[in-house]
């Protein structure tokens, strides 16, 4: 990758980088070497699955364990160093774009993974639309810099023209062709990956990508970790870059999702009993199973905000909040859309104000899957708090006025999967 030249563009620059892949005659399968996001494998269980799925599983590098921070950093970066000198994992022989494709059933996902140009939000190139938590991203810095390399793509979106020309020509292009890989992971995803060299190819998609924006639908935390570690290294060089999955969301809509929080030492009578208290929500139980308990949250947040709690075998629903309380406890100084978010209710009106939990790891967990929300819940005596997704163009719209919503908000996907493509730095 050519990284001379200031970083900031007026649009996006995506660059062309060594990919380093696993090699697949070194591992048993591609698809056991595969993780989903870091932050998606939550709960232990998942951890030590995929650890024995392979003994070159990529959660080894992205959620290394050991006693302290410092040596699991440690033991990402011995680990990715003797994989590579085992050819485990090797480089491609020359820069490329790669275009990555998702399918599963009628969802289908294509874009194109790169280096792109970091730009802080005030520049209007790259759209982050929620808060981050310090401790993570300190946590991700020192992997990263640790082990020199970015080990997994984040999800940016952008959109095209909503057919066939620029970026999304040449991606539609490239998959007639035969791909590098190919494997279907546990989950029943097809995933298929090609590498873009020709340069009119590339010049093609630069050419397109350089008057749009974009938007970050997963991967906040890591982006900030690229915009530190790019601080740490003002010049010109590899850090002035990160690792993105690109997707023309024109052509290929992504599913937008809720996580869900799990509030780990407060038990069910205690949360209902603060929320019917003065009247500040109506409160009323909803029949299972949760799929059928889902339906009645979805029709409850048409009308306005509501949750769904769970934890103690049973669901109830938690909406028309009052007014007055609303007023009181969510600040006056934001755009309607945001303040009236679910996500902002909860955090404001909710845990701040009527149930005194602090935000930290300690106390709230963010999980993605309803029904492992509900299962942890239940298991240790907290409470599940179910939301309902946010539209997409909402997101959008309050990332274009600079308006960021309570992190963890949003669940955009499919996620691309981990493993398939890494970058190193140390290479460029």
């Amino acid at each position: 990758m050519n990284s001379e030249g200031p970083a900031a563009t007026d649009g996006l620059r995506l660059l062309p980088f060594r990919g380093l892949r696993y090699v697949p005659e070194r591992v048993g399968s591609l698809a056991a070497v595969t993780s989903p996001p870091y932050d998606v494998v939550v709960r232990p269980d998942g951890l030590a699955h995929l650890e024995s799925a392979d003994p070159h599983n990529i959660v080894r590098l992205i959620l290394p364990q050991a006693g302290t921070a410092e040596a699991r950093h440690r033991r990402a970066a011995d680990t990715l160093t003797r994989w590579l000198a085992e050819g485990v994992l090797a480089a491609d022989p020359e820069p490329a774009l790669y275009v990555y494709e998702q399918r599963h059933g009628d969802l289908l996902q294509r874009g194109l993974i790169g280096a792109l140009a970091l730009s802080e939000p005030a520049e209007g190139v790259v759209l982050p639309h929620e808060d981050v938590m310090p401790d993570i991203v300190a946590d991700r810095a020192d992997l990263m810099r640790t082990t020199d390399a970015n080990l997994e793509p984040l999800l940016f979106t952008y959109r095209g023209d909503g057919d066939a020309t620029g970026a999304t020509a040449v991606v539609e292009d490239a998959v007639r062709r035969p791909p590098l890989l190919a494997t279907t992971t546990e989950d029943g995803f097809s995933h298929r990956l090609w590498a873009l060299t020709d340069p009119l190819e590339l010049a093609a998609v630069g050419k397109d990508l350089a008057g749009r924006q974009a938007l970050i639908a997963d991967g906040h935390h890591r982006w900030a970790t690229y915009l530190r570690l790019r601080a740490e290294r003002p010049d010109p060089g590899p850090w002035s870059y990160g690792l993105v999955l690109l997707v023309d969301t024109a052509r290929y809509p992504l599913r937008v999702r809720a996580i869900h929080r799990v509030v780990r030492r407060l038990p069910v009578p205690a949360a209902l009993a603060a929320l019917t208290a003065g009247d500040a929500f109506r409160v009323r139980r909803v029949d299972g199973p949760l799929p059928r308990a889902l339906d009645a949250l979805a029709e409850a947040a048409a009308e306005g905000n509501a949750f769904l709690l769970a934890g103690d075998g049973s669901f109830r629903l938690a909406d028309r909040p009052d007014p007055e309380l609303l007023s009181r406890t969510v600040r006056a100084d934001r755009p309607e859309a945001w303040r009236s978010l679910d996500a902002t209710v909860l955090h404001a009106t909710v845990l701040e104000r009527l149930w005194r939990i602090p935000d930290s790891p300690d106390e709230i967990g963010y999980i993605h899957d309803a029904v492992a929300a509900v299962e942890h819940a239940e298991r240790h005596g907290g409470t599940a708090v179910l939301l309902h997704p946010v539209r997409e163009e909402i997101v959008r719209d309050l990332a274009r006025q600079g308006v960021t919503m309570p992190r963890k908000s949003t669940s955009f996907g499919p996620k691309p999967a981990t493993g398939l493509v890494l970058r190193s730095l140390a290479l460029e």
